[in-house]
């Protein structure tokens, strides 16, 4: 890599697998989208590198998605943390519970939805989710806003599906 190339890759690596974690549910396949990514930037520099960066590890999440379904497999959700010291496995079940339900509720986002929504999360600003995205810089805070409204609306009604099981 060039040094310039070295240089974007410091500076957004970590949080370029951190987004395709939350994308995919799997570290290790967030890291192998993350160089592929990174691979198609040394081969095409970009202008402007964050937005571009993010749309193509996107876009390679989206190719992966629809190769694994026509392939007949599933995503793997949730991939174990390593843990220094192990919690309660109460707190263990709990926390994997909550997991659950907020990728459940994700799931049930629309794909831009889920995306700007885990842009935003990475910090990025509204032009750089508009960039990424394709979406008028105007229409960002309506869909983070609409995306927002409708994840709590999908995890309460997961969370309340849970509390009729148990009951």
């Amino acid at each position: 890599m060039t040094e310039s190339m070295t240089e974007l890759y410091h500076q957004y690596h970590e949080s370029l697998v951190r987004m395709l974690t939350r994308r995919t549910g799997d570290r290790d396949r967030a890291e192998d989208l993350a160089q592929e990514t990174f691979a198609r930037a040394v081969a095409a520099p970009p202008n402007n590198p964050r937005p571009w960066l993010f749309a193509v590890a996107l876009n390679l999440v989206r190719e992966d998605g629809r190769k694994f379904v026509r392939q007949g497999r599933r995503l793997q959700l949730l991939k174990a943390e390593t843990v220094s010291t192990a919690p309660a496995a109460d707190e263990e079940f709990e926390r994997r519970q909550n997991v659950a339900a907020v990728r459940a509720a994700l799931a049930t986002l629309s794909e831009r939805d889920r995306e700007a929504l885990l842009l935003k999360a990475e910090g990025f600003n509204y032009k750089e989710i508009a960039d990424t995205l394709s979406l008028a810089k105007g229409a960002v805070g309506t869909t983070l806003a609409r995306a927002r409204r409708r994840l709590v609306e999908a995890y309460r009604q997961t969370e309340e599906g849970r509390d009729h099981v148990a009951r």
